[in-house]
């Protein structure tokens, strides 16, 4: 396994900006949560933890054979969703919200391996079916075939959506979404999905919890600045503040002084553009464009299609995550709770986001061995 080949095609490039993103994570969580008492703090010495215990964990999914992994993650799928209905009926219960499982030394949030599950899960289905869009022929796959993914993945996004995690159920919803369409779901399902939403929104307005619906008002300018809309004003007046350069590494006064709510999870993206300013928050914004501008190369050098499904829907999940955070804490999306990938404090997203880069490189490398 460890042969010259591997060394020779380990996606370096990568790699690298994966480390600079989780360097600036580290050093962001360490700012928001520095006090002159107490300089490091339990948070960052956690996700401290977290990063080089997901190093591994990316290592170890860069280095297992491949198809041992689809084996895992096939059935990891289903041991997903089990721990899933578990949580609903007796996980931790924190923030108003039923999301995680206590393991004594830390919390585990069980839908993030949907993220990591799902795309193989998919692969391992849709590899056994003679279509022609897995000759790369760009024509529409039978929709009857997708009728059991399609269910897997509902019944995923109820799941997660039942805690409540509207952040990650929509997520995991349009990840699945986003791969029906690779592997070649007709434009048609799309169609009558647009039609059918529109129709059912305000049904799906009255099923949201108050402080959902809360969200989505301010999204329009609705709601107090003290109240309702505090979060978000916070954060512009944070990102606002910082200017070109920034106030300076550890000089933030939003988050120093305690007006950002969040600030080392799901907020540190104005954390960042309040301290090192617009040329900060732009260096971070390049590191992921060229980082899934990377990956996305890599995987039109593919020519295994199953490999292909899995790194498509590894990617995908990352790319929505950083749009949607990005999006709402600068008040263009609604705030649903999603973390930035690679800089947000929490381990379980950290662990899932550095296992699916790590499984991406090791497609990207095992590209070369064909």
């Amino acid at each position: 396994m460890f042969d010259r080949r591997y060394f020779r095609y380990f996606d370096w490039i990568s790699f690298v900006l994966i480390l600079l993103l989780l360097s600036i994570g580290l050093l962001f969580v360490f700012s928001s949560t520095y006090r002159p008492e107490c300089p490091c703090s339990l948070l960052f010495k956690r996700q401290l933890f977290g990063a080089l215990t997901g190093l591994a964990g990316y290592f170890l999914f860069c280095t297992v054979d491949i198809h041992t992994l689809a084996r895992w993650g096939f059935w990891g799928f289903f041991a997903s969703l089990g721990l899933l209905v578990y949580t609903i009926i007796g996980g931790w219960i924190g923030m108003g919200a039923q999301r995680w499982l206590s393991l004594y030394f830390f919390r585990f949030q069980p839908s993030e391996l949907i993220k990591l599950f799902f795309p193989v899960f998919a692969a391992t289905l849709f590899s056994e079916l003679d279509l022609p869009k897995y000759q790369m022929a760009r024509t529409e796959a039978p929709f009857n075939d997708f009728l059991f993914p399609l269910g897997a993945l509902f019944v995923s996004f109820v799941l997660i959506l039942k805690q409540p995690d509207l952040g990650t159920a929509l997520v995991v919803l349009g990840s699945g979404m986003i791969l029906f369409w690779f592997i070649g779901i007709g434009r048609r399902f799309f169609l009558i999905i647009g039609i059918v939403g529109l129709l059912c929104a305000p049904l799906f307005w009255k099923v949201l919890k108050p402080y959902q619906k809360q969200r989505v008002m301010v999204l329009f300018g609705y709601g107090d600045a003290n109240k309702e809309r505090y979060q978000v004003e916070q954060s512009k007046i944070a990102i606002g503040s910082g200017g070109a350069w920034g106030k300076g590494l550890l000089q933030g006064t939003q988050n120093k002084l305690g007006f950002l709510p969040e600030d080392h999870t799901d907020f540190i993206f104005s954390v960042v553009c309040e301290e090192i300013g617009f040329a900060g928050a732009l260096l971070i914004i390049m590191l992921y464009l060229l980082l899934f501008s990377r990956i996305i190369w890599a995987i039109t050098q593919i020519k295994n299609f199953f490999e292909q499904i899995i790194a498509v829907g590894l990617v995908t999940h990352i790319v929505l995550a950083v749009c949607i955070n990005i999006g709402m804490v600068t008040g263009v999306l609604p705030v649903v709770g999603i973390p930035l990938p690679l800089l947000s404090y929490g381990s379980t997203n950290l662990w899932i986001v550095l296992a699916s880069l790590g499984w991406l490189n090791n497609i990207m490398i095992r590209r070369f061995y064909y």
